[in-house]
Parts: structure tokens; C-alpha cells; sequence
């Protein structure tokens, strides 16, 4: 299992891999989208709404069409379901993405928990858990919170 993972990692994070650029970009895709995915799923409950937002945020974020953010969201949520934790996500997150993108992660991940209207304890925790592993400030945690809240009203 372990060599398996880091098969994966050499071949995302490996400049001179096969497949290049365009392999590592659709690798981070699905880290983020897989982190939204989280989210979502963290209080067992998931709504139209929340799953609306995630759909709203690959495709903003990436700028994707419809079709290309729905097979995004396939792929991310079967490397959710078979991740053993979040390592595999903010490890790629950490490597490849300025802090402005790791933060305006954080703000996507705090809509997602805002979109059908009710914060739960486990999406905060989850946030809050995956902000201290890519390294969001604290400060930056709170005013993506604070933003996410305004947006959708909660």
C-alpha cells in the first residue's frame, strides 16, 4: 500500500515523469477537490446543496465545463473514499500551491460546510485540521470563515 502511494507521488511530484505538467495539474485537481469532498461528507449528511457548491468551486476555481467538473468530482470522491487520511491531499497541496491558493482552499472548504445552512462540528474540525496541515494562518482560517459565512448567509 505504502509503495503504491509513493508510486503516486513520484509520478505527480517528479518533473521528468511521464506525462508532465498536465498529469500533476489534474493530480492537484483532485487533492482540492477531494479536501471539498471532505468536507461535504464530514457530518454524514450530504445535501443537493453542499454538492452544488463543491460543482461551484471546481469548476470557478479550475475552470471547467459542467462535464469535465463532473468527472472531476467522480475521480476526487473515489480517492477520498480509498484514502487512509489526508496526508495524500495536503501533501500535494503543500508542494505545488502558493499560500493565496492554499487559503482560498480553505474559503472553498468553509462554503462547502455553509452550504446548506448549518456548521457542523465535524466540518469545522476537518477545516480547521487541513488549514494547520498546508500551513493556512490562523488569522487567514477566520477571515475565509468569516467571508464564507457572509456569502451564503449563515
Amino acid at each position: 500500500m505504502l509503495d503504491s502511494l509513493q508510486k503516486l507521488f513520484d509520478r505527480y511530484l517528479d518533473p521528468q515523469a511521464p506525462g508532465g505538467e498536465r498529469e500533476r495539474q489534474q493530480a492537484l485537481q483532485v487533492a482540492a477537490a477531494a479536501l471539498l469532498i471532505e468536507v461535504m461528507q464530514a457530518d454524514y449528511d450530504v445535501s443537493d446543496d453542499e454538492r452544488r457548491a463543491v460543482t461551484r468551486a471546481v469548476r470557478q476555481t479550475f475552470r471547467l465545463s459542467e462535464a469535465e467538473a463532473g468527472e472531476l468530482i467522480h475521480r476526487a470522491e473515489s480517492e477520498a473514499m480509498n484514502a487512509t487520511s489526508l496526508y495524500q491531499f495536503t501533501s500535494l497541496i503543500n508542494d505545488r500551491f502558493s499560500y493565496s491558493d492554499k487559503a482560498d482552499v480553505i474559503e472553498q472548504m468553509w462554503q462547502v460546510a455553509y452550504a446548506d445552512g448549518e456548521l457542523d462540528k465535524y466540518e469545522e474540525h476537518l477545516i480547521r485540521k487541513v488549514a494547520d496541515l498546508i500551513y493556512v494562518s490562523h488569522s487567514d482560517f477566520i477571515r475565509a470563515k468569516l467571508r464564507a459565512a457572509g456569502e451564503e448567509g449563515a
